[in-house]
């Protein structure tokens, strides 16, 4: 379980080097798995308004009409320096919050957001296990490599359940332990020696480095997430593995 104040602290130290050390250590395939979320994201809400809209008696629309998601709001949690926050953006979606518990991490992704000139994003420090929003307030909820960072994350789930609308959307990305033997040996390589040092090198924290991919091999196997998803108040929960099970994507409603 990761101790809520650590990570804060630990976030807030290696945020001015978090971005550049992020894709080295990933060789870029982070973009590739956030890219292939926030395509599901888009197109669950299109989805979502255009039954919305076919439902009405009183209106008609062209197809390009019923795709417009043009009231969605969607919520970023543990959004770090806003890589997730600013792809939901540019995707179209018209209202998106950003959230973390780092402050360190939240400075950097609203640099990032004015360089852009994107105005459409509303980023907040924010405890993702006891959020400030009202219940039902969000469309769909997205978590790109941050739920193994909560301190409680059944007391987190169920704080997204009671943000999201009826039939709201969670989609989860995380990073994941391969099952095949060979990949798992090389990975455990990689993971448990090179990334620490290399993370150690770059951000001068001796800690971080060692933290994260202990996070991310004690995180619960897959059947046993979407379990904790299920007794949390999901339902319809399932997972697809990315890149032969470096990551994968849990989603339910």
């Amino acid at each position: 379980m990761a101790e809520k104040n650590f990570v804060r602290s630990m976030f807030d130290n290696i945020a001015p080097t978090y971005d550049k050390l992020n894709h080295i250590l990933s060789l870029n395939i982070d973009k590739i798995w956030r890219r292939k979320a926030v395509k599901r994201i888009v197109k669950n809400l299109k989805n979502s308004e255009s039954e919305n809209l076919k439902s009405s008696q009183f209106l008609r629309f062209s197809n390009s009409q019923i795709l417009s998601f043009s009231n969605s709001q969607v919520l970023d949690v543990a959004c770090g320096t806003a890589d997730s926050t600013i792809a939901l953006a540019k995707a179209g979606i018209p209202s998106v919050t950003g959230i973390d518990i780092s402050e360190g991490m939240i400075n950097v992704g609203r640099e990032k957001i004015s360089a852009l000139k994107i105005n459409n994003i509303n980023l907040k420090v924010e405890d993702c296990e006891n959020l400030s929003f009202d219940d039902n307030t969000f469309d769909a909820a997205f978590i790109a490599f941050g739920i193994r960072n909560f301190e409680d994350k059944k007391k987190g789930l169920r704080e997204l359940k009671r943000v999201l609308k009826d039939n709201g959307h969670l989609l989860i990305l995380e990073l994941s332990v391969p099952q095949n033997k060979i990949l798992l040996s090389l990975y455990k390589l990689y993971f448990l020696n090179i990334l620490p040092f290399i993370g150690k090198k770059i951000s001068g924290d001796d800690k971080a480095y060692t933290y994260l991919p202990h996070s991310v091999i004690n995180f619960p196997k897959p059947k046993e997430f979407m379990q904790m998803m299920e007794e949390c108040g999901f339902k319809n929960v399932k997972q697809k593995a990315l890149t032969f099970g470096l990551c994968r994507i849990y989603e339910g409603f």
